[in-house]
């Protein structure tokens, strides 16, 4: 899958090839909804809290008595009925976050990105170095890409200090890292313009054959452990084995 890399200026200067295994899957809208979710919910602080009756400032001690006043009997100045009492059934500080398993962030992740390289909304940036900060002049630039909003991602070389500081004084525009790719991000923002470095690491990153790498690495190291184990008992046994003799080589001489 070819796709035109372009400069800043909206100008083709090269080809890239995508990984139809990251950018042409199917588009998968329940794994991505559960993938917001899951960033939603480990968003949320959690911090709210109410005092219940062991909490709450005040005598534990029967204010009237039971009978004689009129009033409905009451046992304590606490319950939730009085002023300054407690909360029934308030919220308490909790978190909000659950697993997602790592297969499930991944394929969210690739079927977002396919979700809109389909809409041809990703952009092939070669570079985002710029010679000046002046926003204006980027802003001109920009404003060819025809965009209501845009997520600019960088390599892990860092982003042009120069694009940093022009970019952060125009609206609707944000700068992530490579790593820091999220489907909340990707989904919320119009365009995203990628860069050529960064489309590597990311390739890179959610490739198929990478996490084949680490599987035979794993089941490798696995194996090797299981023969170390097995010389080591059968080292063991031998030593016993030789304890035993000379044990019996002494009683026959005795």
């Amino acid at each position: 899958m070819k796709k035109p890399v372009l400069n800043l200026k909206n100008s083709e200067v090269g080809n890239v090839d995508l990984d139809s295994n990251i950018f042409g899957l199917k588009i998968l809208p329940d794994i991505i909804h559960q993938y917001i979710r899951y960033q939603n919910a480990k968003s949320r602080q959690g911090s709210h809290t109410t005092k219940s009756r062991s909490e709450v400032n005040g005598r534990s001690k029967k204010p009237f008595s039971q009978k004689g006043t009129g009033n409905a009997r009451q046992g304590s100045s606490k319950p939730p009925n009085f002023r300054g009492g407690a909360v029934s059934m308030g919220p308490d500080n909790r978190n909000y976050s659950f697993s997602l398993n790592k297969k499930e962030k991944k394929l969210a992740l690739k079927s977002a990105l396919s979700s809109k390289l389909s809409e041809n909304k990703i952009i092939f940036i070669d570079s985002f170095k710029i010679d000046n900060h002046k926003t204006k002049e980027l802003h001109i630039k920009l404003n060819k890409f025809e965009y209501s909003s845009a997520l600019f991602i960088y390599s892990d070389e860092g982003i042009d200090k120069n694009f940093k500081l022009a970019s952060s004084n125009i609206p609707r525009i944000s700068i992530l890292s490579q790593k820091g790719i999220n489907v909340k991000d990707i989904i919320t923002y119009d365009k995203l313009f990628i860069e050529k470095k960064s489309l590597e690491e990311i390739t890179k990153r959610l490739s198929w054959k990478i996490i084949i790498k680490i599987f035979l690495m794993k089941e490798l190291l696995a194996f090797l452990k299981k023969l170390l184990r097995q010389k080591n008992q059968l080292i063991f046994s031998n030593l016993i084995n030789t304890r035993l003799w000379l044990l019996k080589t002494q009683l026959q001489t005795k």
